[in-house]
């Protein structure tokens, strides 16, 4: 490892290297295990988004802002698991660390793009369900299927220009120091710390990052939930409250499977609690394992999903019947 510390000069002018090393999982014993276990995560995300996907496109009942909003939270569960998942088990499994300059910015912006789409689409969920509770009677004037999908383009051109703009600032950085990245991906943070000219654009803008995926959507969905609350409780009857308070249980589960295993391996890294392999473990599961809890979540916690499998099991069924006379 320290021939790759020392394959470039400290003394060059600009450094840009042909390939990086990836080196998160390398002294993790054992670690096999971890692969096939991300590989059943992997087949499982793919197969359950997959589903949501198809009864969401099938079933008319669920063609509505909400769900326009969960499709789009699938198709990103998937998008990222596969930016992520795939090309870190043959990295790793196959000992094929090496990865040029250019891929491993092309992988960095794909993991960190999509999991930045993660972190906004639960706020569109979260206004969605704010809409919903605190205006009812203008809900289907404020919310309509093109005002989501307008929404939704919003996030993801606003999300594409951000993390382009921070995977373009790693272009002016020399890499003199090393070429190995102690992380399981291209992450931005490892990158960042092994350059030898001024990063501080760089730094800068990654705390924006930060702030605008992560601290300020969390924000904002416990502020949405704080005027949720307020609404419920001039509602007078209980059993209306607790049927309103229903609708937003499965959202509730997916912000807690996404930002509560991101802060506690965000706020250890800061602190430096746990050692590089501990701290590197914490934040691949963080990454993959609530695109593969979504749809489970969305499937077993929300009526109108459960009513869908069950009219599409019944059609199938009849179909299956009738061909068989």
């Amino acid at each position: 490892m320290s021939s790759l510390n020392s394959t470039v000069s400290p003394n060059a002018a600009f450094v840009r290297p042909q390939f990086f090393y990836i080196n998160g999982f390398s002294n993790i014993p054992h670690v096999k295990y971890y692969y096939i276990f991300l590989c059943f995560v992997y087949a499982v995300t793919v197969f359950a988004n997959f589903f949501i996907i198809f009864i969401i496109y099938t079933e008319r009942c669920l063609h509505t802002p909400k769900y326009v909003a969960v499709f789009n939270l699938a198709v990103i569960d998937i998008s990222e698991s596969t930016a992520l998942i795939p090309k870190l088990i043959h990295t790793f499994l196959f000992d094929s660390q090496f990865i040029a300059y250019e891929a491993c910015l092309a992988n960095m912006f794909f993991v960190l793009f999509f999991t930045s789409m993660q972190s906004l689409t639960l706020v569109v969920l979260a206004y969605d369900r704010f809409v919903a509770i605190c205006f009812p009677l203008r809900y289907h004037i404020i919310m309509t299927n093109t005002s989501m999908l307008v929404i939704i383009a919003c996030v993801w051109v606003f999300t594409a220009t951000l993390i382009l703009t921070l995977v373009l600032l790693i272009t002016r950085l020399s890499f003199c120091r090393s070429i190995v990245i102690e992380s399981y991906f291209c992450d931005h943070g490892p990158m960042n710390r092994i350059v030898c000219n001024d990063n501080f654009p760089n730094s800068l803008h990654a705390k924006i990052c930060t702030a605008v995926f992560t601290f300020i959507p969390f924000s904002l969905i416990v502020l949405s939930y704080v005027c949720i609350l307020s609404a419920l409780l001039k509602i007078a009857s209980g059993e209306e409250r607790l049927k309103a308070m229903k609708t937003c249980t499965s959202h509730l589960m997916l912000v807690i499977v996404f930002y509560l295993p991101f802060f506690i391996a965000y706020i250890a890294a800061f602190m430096s609690i746990f050692n590089s392999n501990i701290r590197i473990i914490c934040s691949s599961l963080s990454s993959t394992i609530p695109p593969m809890l979504n749809p489970i979540i969305y499937t077993l916690k929300t009526e109108e999903i459960i009513g869908a499998i069950r009219k599409l099991y019944k059609r199938n069924k009849i179909i299956t019947s009738v061909l068989n006379q």
